[in-house]
């Protein structure tokens, strides 16, 4: 079974990564909040989808940031299979000019 991820949004989050990574630690850290406000985003529609509480996702640094938002892109089309690809896509593309 591949990946329940479209590939435009596969795309997108391939970019927001490739430049993540890129980023002095320093400006990284400035880009936190707004990256985590997205991570948070998608856990908390990921959890409304389940029928779950959302949960506040652990900050666990610019190191594991990158994986967090890799993750609950990856949950959100898992379990909103409708979710608009177009749209998730420029919510990563939003943070990728931020960078």
């Amino acid at each position: 079974m591949g990946s329940p991820t479209p590939q435009e949004v596969s795309d997108e989050l391939r970019r927001v990564v490739e430049r993540w990574h890129q980023l002095p630690l320093d400006h990284a850290l400035s880009r936190m909040p707004s990256v985590r406000v997205l991570v948070q985003s998608l856990a908390d529609r990921v959890a409304e989808t389940r029928g779950a509480v959302p949960q506040q996702v652990p900050d666990l640094g610019p190191a594991a940031v990158m994986d967090q938002l890799t993750v609950m892109v990856f949950d959100l089309f898992l379990f909103q299979p409708r979710a608009d690809p177009a749209a998730i896509a420029d919510e990563l593309a939003g943070i990728r000019r931020e960078l």
